[in-house]
């Protein structure tokens, strides 16, 4: 799954997933900012699954070993 990062003017770095809207996390690092925002995909896709809904196509190259 696709991760984009980028600085914001403030030094943060942002992580996003855009195959899940709203999946965007934080962080003081590059690697940091990834890291959570992989954390937040999988609860976000772990959510879904429980509930019944779709999952994006994207999201299973996550579990691919």
């Amino acid at each position: 799954m696709r991760i984009e990062i980028e600085r914001e003017e403030d030094g943060r770095w942002l992580g996003e997933v855009p195959a899940l809207p709203g999946v965007f996390a934080y962080g003081a690092t590059e690697e940091e900012a990834r890291a959570k925002a992989e954390a937040l995909a999988f609860r976000v896709i772990a959510d879904r699954i429980e509930n019944g809904e779709p999952v994006p196509p994207e999201a299973h190259r996550l579990f691919a070993a």
